[in-house]
C-alpha cells in the first residue's frame, strides 16, 4: 500500500519504519525543515513504564488546587483559553477510582510492550543513541512514601520489577545524590531507561530511508478532506496526492487536521520545559535518571549532558518562556546534584508542547474513516510509548492481529463521533 504519514516526531517516524518494514510504500509529510524538531526534541528522555500513568486520577484536582500559589509549583496556568478550561473538565470527569485504574492499566501494557519494541529495534538494528540504564523516584518524605503506596501496588500486581531503597541504598546506587537533601525513600526501576529521544529518531529515520521511505519536510499540510480522506494537499490550489492509508501523527496539529471528517479530538498543549547543560564533574552528575517526585522535574544523564526537565503550563504562548518554571528546574538540581552542571554558561533551554488528552492515554488505531489511522495524544510519554505505539498502528493498516490488545487504546473509548 502507499501510505502516508503526517508528522516526523518520534511517533511519526517510528510508524514509517514499521509500516516500510512491513513493505509498504511511505511518504512522511513534516511541517518542520528537520526530524523531532518539536515534543521530540530535547525531552526528558525517560522511558519508564512503572512511571507511565494518565494525570486523570483521584485527587488531582484537589493536589491541583493546592499547588496553585505554591513558589515552585509543578502546574501553571497561563492566560488559559475557554479550550483549556473544557479540556480540565473533561480530565476532572475521568479522575474517578474506576476509569483511572482503567486507563493507568492501558497505559501500563503499552508502555511495556514499547519498552521491549524498542529495546528490540535498538539490538536489531545496531543503533547507537545516549543512553544509560535504571531510573529512580526520590521521595523527600513520609507522606510522599504513603501517596506513592498505590501505584507501588498496581505495579506489583503488573509483576514490574522495582525495588523500595532507603537513603543510603538510593545513594549506592546514584553516589552523586546531595547528602544534605532529606530523601525520605526512593523507588528504583533498574529494567528502565535513559535515552536520547531526538538522537533515536534521527537514527530511525536513516533505517526508514533504508526502506524507501520519502521525508518531506518544509511540508505542511491542509486539514484533511471529507470528500476525499486519503489524499494530501499541501497548498489550496493543491489537487493533491492520493493514499490508500493516511496516519495522523501530527501532535498538537492533529485535532485540525481530522476536524473537518467529523472528529473533535480534545487535545490540550501542557508545556514543559527542560533546561539541557554540559556535565561539569562526572563524580557530581547522576548515573541514569531521577525525578523529584514532590516537584515532578527529572535530571538524566545524556552523555556529557545533563538534562533537567518539569513544569506543566496549560495555556499561554508556546515560544514565551516562564521564568519561574526555569527558576525551579535549577532550584531541584541543586537540591540533588550540585555542581553537576555548567549552569553558567551555554545552557540550552527548551520549552516543548505536549499534545494531552484529558483522560491519559493516547489514541492509536482507526479513526472510523475508512483509509485514516490515528497515532496521537501521547503527551509527556511520547517518548516512553512511541515504539509499541507505531508497532500496533502498522499491524492494524496490514490487518494483521496485534501483539497487545488495543481495547482502552482507540477513538472509542472519547465516544467523538
Amino acid at each position: 500500500m502507499k501510505v502516508a504519514v503526517i508528522g516526523a516526531g518520534v511517533i511519526g517516524v517510528t510508524t514509517a519504519y514499521e509500516l516500510a518494514a512491513q513493505g509498504h510504500q511511505v511518504h512522511v509529510f513534516e511541517r518542520n525543515g528537520a526530524t523531532a524538531e518539536e515534543c521530540s526534541f530535547a525531552n526528558t528522555g525517560i522511558t519508564s513504564a512503572g512511571y507511565t500513568a494518565p494525570w486523570a486520577k483521584p485527587g488531582v484536582i484537589k493536589h491541583v488546587l493546592s499547588h496553585l500559589w505554591q513558589r515552585d509549583t509543578p502546574l501553571r496556568f497561563t492566560s488559559p483559553r475557554m479550550a483549556d478550561w473544557r479540556w480540565l473538565w473533561q480530565m476532572r470527569k475521568a479522575c474517578d477510582s474506576i476509569t483511572f485504574a482503567r486507563n493507568r492499566a492501558s497505559m501500563l501494557r503499552l508502555a511495556e510492550y514499547s519498552t521491549h519494541r524498542m529495546r528490540t529495534l535498538t539490538d536489531t538494528l545496531n543503533l547507537e543513541y545516549e543512553r544509560s540504564q535504571g531510573f529512580m523516584v526520590l521521595l523527600r518524605n513520609e507522606r510522599e512514601s504513603k501517596l506513592m503506596q498505590a501505584s507501588l501496588e498496581v505495579l506489583r500486581d503488573a509483576g514490574l520489577g522495582f525495588k523500595t531503597l532507603n537513603a543510603e541504598q538510593a545513594r549506592a546506587i546514584e553516589p552523586a545524590l546531595n547528602p544534605e537533601t532529606t530523601l525520605a525513600q526512593a523507588i528504583h526501576f533498574p529494567d528502565d531507561e535513559v535515552g536520547n529521544c531526538r538522537q533515536f529518531t534521527l537514527l530511525m529515520k536513516s533505517e526508514a530511508e533504508s526502506l524507501g521511505t520519502k521525508f518531506h519536510f518544509n511540508t505542511p499540510v491542509l486539514p484533511l478532506s471529507a470528500a476525499q480522506p486519503k489524499t494530501i494537499r499541501t497548498s489550496e490550489r493543491d489537487i493533491g496526492e492520493k493514499f490508500d492509508a493516511v496516519v495522523v501523527c501530527a501532535g498538537l496539529a492533529s485535532a485540525q487536521l481530522l476536524r473537518p471528517l467529523g472528529l473533535r479530538i480534545p487535545l490540550a498543549a501542557v508545556h514543559g520545559y527542560t533546561i539541557s547543560a554540559a556535565v561539569r564533574e562526572p563524580l557530581d552528575a547522576p548515573r541514569s535518571g531521577v525525578i523529584d517526585e514532590q516537584y515532578k522535574v527529572a535530571i538524566s544523564r545524556l552523555g556529557q549532558r545533563v538534562r533537567v526537565s518539569g513544569g506543566s503550563e496549560i495555556g499561554g504562548d508556546a515560544k514565551r518562556h516562564d521564568a519561574a518554571s526555569i527558576k525551579t528546574l535549577y532550584r531541584v538540581l541543586d537540591d540533588w546534584f550540585p555542581g553537576a552542571a555548567r549552569t553558567q554558561d551555554n545552557v540550552q533551554v527548551w520549552k516543548g508542547s505536549r499534545p494531552m488528552l484529558p483522560d491519559g492515554p493516547p489514541i492509536i488505531g482507526a479513526s472510523g474513516i475508512s483509509g485514516v489511522w490515528l497515532n496521537l495524544g501521547h503527551g509527556a510519554n511520547g517518548w516512553a510509548l512511541a515504539c509499541g505505539s507505531a508497532r500496533a498502528v502498522a499491524d492494524s493498516i496490514e490487518g494483521k492481529k496485534t501483539d497487545i490488545d488495543l481495547q482502552g487504546l482507540g477513538l472509542e473509548r472519547l465516544h467523538l463521533q
